[in-house]
């Protein structure tokens, strides 16, 4: 196509560099690597996800994600994915950008479009796709002095997929050709099961019989209190119930342990190798890297960080990819698109503090309760799994054509 006046103009006023340069925490890794770019924390929950999917079809790739200043490290970066602070929308930082990690391949999950970042990338013939292309996210303030620069910058993209029929008329209208379109719908935002191992699942589900558990995932220090109030309330009418608490911090497993042995529960320390006994009212699951586990077996979660503010809340797809049902406290900044998905469902319910949990933990004793709630939770996180699914495949072809399209 002609070259865009409009984006010529705005890469003419990129070539000035930010005043500190963009640094780069780790080299870049050997084999493929896909750069996958994300407007919000939901987005890059989603692109995990895709891309966890993936590495169990395409083992040894790797994943680098950028999110905007201002956002947070998402949660769950593992360790073949590599996350950093998009650099400034400039010639200069964005050279340094790819210079350093060639990616194989890009992703651009709709929204917080950047005019340098994808140009620069069209220009080192890096195939592109846009995903989650909303009708809203297309109306770009910062575009609207240039003009035909929406049409210029989607233009780079080699597949762009629509979620709706709205998006895909407001693509048409700027001119982009049905040949390079798919309306497909959203991808589904970290909805996979988190694995475990089944021995231990077994042996575990053995030890506990018939006990009801609940699990407090993620937990601060400072919500232990009322974590601990709710559990002794939850007692008073199911008095064999054990908590599965898994604090947001393992390092502060000794710490947790005493203070909870200080206020008389009878505890029990995984990382020490210790199994619940009939007599052990907690178990501090202070350890990383299962969670799968312990939403297996608990069929109601509180999803900690979250009743005391600065943490943002934890990711509810989790538990609800595993049927658990979800509670959660009022501070769920990072995560409120999805929790309040998960709550128009019938999935989630917030609770304010020790009563409200503890009310909310007796309420779902009853086992149709919980049943109800795990099933609208599994059928939110499962929304979106077949556009995952073909976005993979065609990751894999362009992938095993060299890039090409």
């Amino acid at each position: 196509m002609a070259r865009s006046l409009s984006l010529a103009a705005y890469m003419a006023l990129a070539r000035r560099g930010s005043r500190e340069a963009p640094t780069f925490d780790s080299p870049r890794p050997e084999g493929e690597l896909i750069w996958a770019h994300a407007p919000t924390l939901e987005k890059a929950a989603a692109l995990m996800q895709l891309f966890t999917l993936l590495e169990a079809q395409r083992p040894g790739v790797h994943l680098l994600l950028t999110t905007p200043p201002g956002l947070p490290r998402p949660d769950h970066v593992k360790g073949n994915m590599h996350w950093q602070v998009i650099p400034e929308d400039t010639v200069p930082d964005l050279t340094r950008f790819f210079d350093h990690w060639r990616p194989d391949l890009g992703l651009w999950s709709s929204g917080d479009l950047r005019p340098a970042a994808i140009e620069m990338a069209a220009r080192r013939d890096l195939v592109m796709f846009l995903l989650d292309a909303e009708a809203d996210a297309l109306e770009d303030v910062r575009f609207r002095w240039l003009p035909d620069m929406s049409r210029s910058v989607l233009h780079r993209f080699s597949r762009i997929v629509a979620v709706d029929q709205a998006a895909a008329q407001r693509l048409g209208r700027i001119g982009i050709s049905r040949a390079n379109l798919q309306v497909s719908g959203a991808m589904q935002e970290g909805g996979a099961a988190l694995p475990c191992e089944e021995a231990t699942r077994e042996d575990l589900a053995k030890c506990l019989g018939n006990r009801p558990v609940w699990l407090a995932a993620m937990a601060q220090f400072d919500e232990l209190g009322m974590i601990s109030q709710a559990h002794k309330a939850a007692l008073r009418l199911s008095h064999r119930q054990l908590l599965i608490l898994v604090p947001d911090d393992e390092t502060q497993g000794a710490e947790m342990a005493e203070k909870l042995r200080g206020w008389g529960w009878q505890v029990a320390r995984w990382s020490e190798g210790q199994a619940p006994e009939e007599d052990t009212q907690v178990l501090l699951a202070d350890t990383r890297g299962e969670m799968g586990l312990w939403y297996r077996l608990a069929p109601v979660t509180f999803m900690g960080s979250s009743l005391v503010p600065g943490f943002g809340g934890r990711d509810p797809y989790e538990p609800a990819a595993l049927g658990s049902a979800i509670l959660y406290g009022p501070n769920v900044g990072r995560y409120l698109n999805a929790y309040s998905r998960f709550v128009s469902a019938g999935a989630a319910r917030i609770v304010k503090d020790a009563d409200s949990l503890a009310s909310a933990l007796n309420t779902l004793s009853a086992a149709d309760q919980v049943a109800a709630m795990a099933h609208a939770g599994w059928e939110v996180s499962s929304l979106g799994a077949e556009v995952t699914d073909e976005v993979i495949e065609m990751i894999q072809d362009t992938l095993d054509l060299g890039g090409a399209v």
